[in-house]
């Protein structure tokens, strides 16, 4: 694959959509449609030395029994779809003040220890150059849902054996149910 360009073709209040050129192996131009939370790549190096837009929160109940999985009807699908909380880390954030901040928003839990960072990953590495950090820890408090008008998410702690039956009946996003999967194995 040979880069040759790319061309910004629409921006949206939360999105941008570019255009990128390249040569296959043998030789054929093509064109690739992305998306990105960056508003203003000129470059290759542009599409993947950037710092994290959001983080994804893995969180345990105190005693390690249970994981806090949000229900949130995403318009994208056009359903109801099992996630980890997650959100934008908003300009001058770090990961653990944006993960604070998204959890108290989704949910109305306080984060009581981060037990582990995972390194950086693509969001949707097939259409989307969007990074995502996974805070992984324990929270506690009272589930009072979001405070957001513009988000429906109920939000909820799973047992391993509920978690169990939820991958075999429920739609999730990709990473929720690797994780949640595995846990559930454990």
């Amino acid at each position: 694959m040979e880069f040759e360009g790319l061309i910004k073709k629409e921006q949206g209040k939360f999105i941008t959509r570019y255009d990128l050129t390249y040569k296959t192996g043998d030789g054929e131009k093509k064109v690739y449609e992305m998306i990105s939370r960056d508003k203003d790549i000129k470059s290759f190096d542009e599409l993947h030395n950037r710092d994290a837009d959001a983080v994804v929160l893995i969180m345990h109940s105190e005693d390690g029994q249970k994981i806090l999985i949000n229900k949130e009807f995403r318009l994208a699908p056009g359903e109801w779809v099992y996630n980890f909380p997650a959100g934008l880390i908003d300009e001058g954030e770090d990961y653990k003040t944006a993960a604070e901040r998204e959890l108290r928003e989704e949910t109305g839990l306080k984060l009581i220890s981060v037990d582990d960072f995972i390194n950086e990953s693509y969001s949707a590495v097939g259409f989307s150059n969007e990074k995502n950090v996974c805070v992984v820890g324990k929270c506690s408090g009272e589930i009072t849902g979001s405070d957001s008008a513009l988000e429906e998410i109920e939000a909820a702690w799973y047992t391993k054996e509920e978690v169990g039956k939820l991958l075999k009946t429920e739609k999730f996003a990709a990473r929720t149910q690797a994780y949640c999967y595995l846990w559930s194995k454990e």
